[in-house]
């Protein structure tokens, strides 16, 4: 079973490319679905991420924007709060390999914002980047409520540069064609991807 790796910086369209990977019948495991459900009501991260942090937990679940604010720019921060996500998201990611394993499928999709980064890269089979022209980039996100040109910026600050991801991806989809011609493309992997190896 191949592991393939899915990335790509904010606004590019990953999420909706993931869902293009689950649609043709590929296991998706999404890293920030397991994040959100480790922050919310009961999840396996409230408890030690309120107490690194006091003061993120409101209503009994992570406040992510009072926790991003705590984190941002502060990278002692950022890596005690990774100490103890990294490791609740990974029993999700266990869980999908071995449901992806008992349906025999051949690959298995790890959408993770961050693998360049982390150096993820090194545990993937295969790297595809989601990526789209600049200026497509930023009016995605800057249509997202309460995101400002300032918030984007340090965002993008703490990501690998677009290019780079592009030159060292095995695969690219370009979402700045629309819908149906990244669909195409995410087509035209599987089936690359699928192609017997000598």
């Amino acid at each position: 079973m191949k592991i393939i790796g899915l990335t790509g910086s904010i606004g590019m369209g990953k999420s909706t490319t993931a869902a293009m990977f689950r649609e043709a019948g590929i296991p998706v495991y999404d890293a920030d679905a397991e994040v959100h459900a480790a922050y919310d009501v009961g999840g396996a991260a409230v408890e030690p991420v309120g107490a690194a942090f006091p003061g993120v937990v409101k209503d009994g679940r992570v406040d992510r924007e009072a926790l991003r604010q705590r984190v941002l720019g502060d990278p002692e921060a950022l890596g005690r709060l990774n100490a103890i996500v990294h490791p609740i998201v990974g029993k999700a990611r266990v869980a999908v390999f071995e449901r992806a394993k008992v349906a025999g499928a051949d690959m298995v999709i790890l959408d993770v914002p961050l693998i360049y980064e982390t150096g993820g890269e090194k545990n993937m089979d295969k790297v595809i980047v989601v990526s789209a022209p600049a200026d497509v980039q930023r009016e995605r996100v800057l249509a997202r409520e309460g995101m400002t040109p300032e918030r984007l910026d340090a965002i993008l600050a703490q990501q690998v540069p677009d290019a780079e991801k592009r030159a060292r991806a095995d695969y690219v989809v370009d979402t700045g064609k629309g819908l149906d011609a990244a669909r195409t493309q995410v087509q035209a992997i599987i089936a690359d991807l699928r192609k017997p190896t000598v």
